[in-house]
């Protein structure tokens, strides 16, 4: 996303809807790590590349 990161994506998010389910995807970040990312509320965190059998465990992991 050119003028937004997903961190400060999923944070307006999380101010509408504290309740919905966030999955950060990235290739790389040293502003977020997994425990800053479920600190803020962000329901899990993978790094790319990932496998899709991976993100569909993480997807159901999350809505469960």
């Amino acid at each position: 996303m050119p003028n937004m990161t997903g961190v400060k994506l999923a944070s307006q998010l999380l101010d509408i809807r504290p309740d919905i389910p966030i999955i950060l995807c990235t290739g790389f970040s040293e502003l977020i790590t997994e425990e800053k990312a479920k600190l803020m509320g962000i329901r899990a965190l993978v790094m790319k590349p990932l496998i899709i059998r991976q993100l569909a465990q993480v997807i159901r992991d999350v809505l469960e």
